[in-house]
């Protein structure tokens, strides 16, 4: 396997310093963008029930009093014969086992997903999901957040003022990746994420995109019920 080149301390950390100026470039662009973040518009959204582990409720109801609400749209495989749903969603929410520190933030994060509620709660005990679920199954809500019926994943923000809820942010793709923090861990390892389509020196080991990543049944594995 190939190894990084060796140099003395006074090389090393040379080149070190030249990378943590880019780094902390990087960060600062970061902040902007955040900033930029902060100054978006939003968008009133209308009054929409989904369905939870207890029933129908509001979409201002799952905020549970609180002022901010994340939602991650988890894709769903409508076949009701599936017994796995897509593996890249359900490892992303799988890492988020300890969110109540968002309370300091007066904020919530919680799945919404298109699958009914039974499937879905069905499938949140079989793979340890310890998120709280809501399905949109029987309204327009995932369609109108960009995630419909047999779509794609995304992640949408949204505040409430009073009972009017409105949403401020979106992402989907590459933009939910810097949610986790599975692939920053992975991107400081000397081989990275070992992904094909990343650029690395030559000798440096590289598998097919997606081929490290947990699937789902690698997540029931490890997290589901014993």
């Amino acid at each position: 396997m190939a190894l990084p080149p060796v140099v003395d301390q006074d090389t090393w950390r040379k080149e070190l310093a030249e990378l943590r100026a880019r780094e902390k470039a990087a960060t600062r662009e970061l902040d902007a963008i955040a900033a930029q973040r902060r100054r978006l518009p939003m968008v009133r959204m209308p009054d929409y029930t989904l369905v939870g582990a207890e029933g129908p409720v509001r979409l201002v109801d799952v905020f549970d009093g609180k002022s901010q609400l994340i939602t991650y749209n988890h894709m769903w495989n409508s076949d009701p014969d599936a017994v796995w749903q897509c593996g890249g969603c359900t490892s992303f929410t799988s890492s988020f086992t300890r969110l109540d520190f968002l309370d300091n933030y007066d904020a919530r994060f919680v799945i919404v997903t298109q699958g009914p509620i039974e499937a879905a709660l069905a499938y949140r005990e079989r793979v340890g999901n310890q998120m709280a679920w809501y399905s949109t199954a029987d309204s327009s809500f995932g369609a109108d957040v960009d995630a419909p019926p047999d779509g794609g994943f995304g992640v949408n923000v949204f505040l409430r003022d009073g009972d009017t809820v409105y949403r401020t942010w979106h992402t989907n793709g590459r933009g939910v990746e810097q949610l986790t923090f599975t692939f920053p861990l992975a991107a400081v390892l000397p081989y990275g994420r070992q992904e094909a389509w990343q650029e690395t020196p030559d000798g440096w080991p590289q598998s097919p995109t997606y081929s490290r990543w947990l699937d789902s049944p690698d997540i029931a594995r490890l997290y589901g019920p014993r």
